[in-house]
Order: structure tokens, then C-alpha cells, then sequence
């Protein structure tokens, strides 16, 4: 079972009279290593009072979390999977927060001449060729359950490919395997701009539209869980989709570069 991390954020005003209220959510590695839930949930804090506990898995792992009743709401992006879970009851609603993109990142020597590809297919036929490996995430992430679409899509099925390397772990470790085998990966532009072991490693591949990532938030059903906080899922998601939050998001940048776009409709 996949190792959970847990992130706790303390409440701003330590000295109070009262301590902030408490929930949990699931939350991607991919928006956690992107460092953007660092600017969000100190204000999220000192705005509403709610403290948020941090559950940084994969969307597999952050959608069985909401079944089960573990979590007050998850903050995933993999569409059809969020789409599944609210159709079986687990989830009241989706709200759509924000976006960014996937890429393919790789060795600078781009072996595999990714770089001249035109699309998303042509790039993936060319790792398939083998001139350096493909690490994968492995993990049931809303990355993973992408990658294996896109490699669907371009009529390919690489999981027992020799140069096929599935980690099984989060966006941050994946990046330090393929950085460490000079392999290509696909990851979102957030955590490949927040990553600090870019040594020998380049951006190859980007701006296809099969690589649009979207973020939504769904509150978990309280009636099939009644210890669900569902006042203070609701309250996080008023706030979410506020002027404030959308300053934010849209504002949060790494060497001039944006890193999520705010596109929830109030």
C-alpha cells in the first residue's frame, strides 16, 4: 500500500485564545512538491481559521482515502477517475480550481531526439525506441493514470519494455530517479519548476493539448461518513475559489515563471 505523507501546517496565531478548527485533505504529491499548498494554507488559516492536515498521496490513493471516509475532501486532477467517485456517491460535487500542464523532461543529450517531435505521440514513439530509459511514476497518481493514456492513445503498452522504469513513488522521487539514470519522465510543469536536481536534465517536450492538467476539489458525501466535516470541506472550498485565493495561485511564480492558473468559476 502506498506510503502516505503526512504535512501538518500549525496555525498562525499560536498565542490565541483558540485553537483553529481541523481537517484533513488529500492532496496530489504533484501540488505539494510544487510548494504551492506552503502559500496557500498559512493564509487559508489566518483568513477562515482552519487549520488543514495535509495528506500527500496519488489520486488513487487520495480517492480510496475519500472512500473510505479518511479524509474531509481531496484536491486531485485526473478527470475520469474524479468523475467515478462522485457518480458511486463518494463525493458530493467537483469544483475545478486551477490548471497547468504536463511535460517531458530528459537528458540534456536528448538521445532519443524527443525534442524534435511535434506531438505528444511522436515524442512517446520516440522514447520507445530505447535510446535511454523512461521512469515512470507507477504509483496510481493522477500523473500515472495520464502517462499510461498518453502511451494508449499512441498505440503503445511499454510496462514490460526493458527501458521501462515503473518507481511506484511520488513526482519529487520519480524526478530524482530519472535525473540520476538520465532517463525522460513526465511530470507537471509545477513540480518540475519547484525541483532542485535539475543537473544534466532538460525540459524536451511541452505544449501538446492531451497535456492540459486539471485540478478540482470534491468535499467527501457526509452521508455515508457523519464524522466528515463537511461545514469546513465547504468553508475551504468558498475560500478556494475566492479573490484572495486566485491572487495566489496566479501569483505564485518560480524564476518568472507561473506555475497554476485559477480557472474555477464562482
Amino acid at each position: 500500500m502506498m506510503h502516505s505523507i503526512y504535512a501538518s501546517l500549525a496555525a498562525l496565531a499560536l498565542t490565541g485564545p483558540a485553537l483553529a478548527d481541523e481537517m484533513k485533505l488529500a492532496v496530489t504529491t504533484s501540488f505539494h512538491n510544487s510548494g504551492l499548498s506552503d502559500i496557500l494554507l498559512p493564509v487559508l488559516t489566518e483568513d477562515t481559521g482552519i487549520e488543514v492536515q495535509l495528506l500527500v498521496v496519488g489520486t488513487g490513493q487520495a480517492l480510496r482515502l475519500g472512500e473510505a471516509g479518511d479524509v474531509d475532501a481531496i484536491l486531485v486532477h485526473s478527470r475520469a477517475a474524479e468523475d467515478a467517485f462522485i457518480e458511486a456517491g463518494f463525493g458530493t460535487s467537483r469544483r475545478e480550481i486551477m490548471y497547468n500542464d504536463f511535460i517531458l523532461v530528459g537528458p540534456q543529450a536528448d538521445p532519443a531526439n524527443v525534442g524534435q517531435a511535434t506531438n505528444i505521440r511522436d515524442a512517446l514513439w520516440a522514447i520507445s525506441g530505447g535510446a535511454a530509459p523512461f521512469v515512470s511514476r507507477g504509483d496510481d497518481s493522477g500523473t500515472h493514470k495520464r502517462e499510461k493514456s498518453l502511451w494508449e492513445v499512441a498505440g503503445m503498452n511499454p510496462e514490460s519494455a526493458e527501458w521501462y522504469r515503473a518507481t511506484g513513488s511520488g513526482m519529487g522521487a520519480a524526478l530524482n530517479t530519472a535525473s540520476g539514470m538520465g532517463a525522460y519522465i513526465l511530470t507537471d510543469r509545477a513540480s518540475w519548476l519547484n525541483f532542485g536536481n535539475k543537473d544534466g536534465m532538460m525540459l524536451i517536450f511541452e505544449e501538446d493539448e492531451a497535456l492540459f492538467n486539471q485540478y478540482a476539489y470534491l468535499p467527501v458525501n457526509a452521508d455515508l461518513h457523519p464524522h466528515v466535516k463537511a461545514d469546513l470541506a465547504e468553508k475551504l472550498e468558498d475560500w478556494l475559489v475566492s479573490d484572495r485565493a486566485e491572487n495566489l495561485i496566479n501569483g505564485y511564480e518560480i524564476d518568472g515563471q507561473t506555475l497554476f492558473t485559477f480557472n474555477a468559476v464562482r
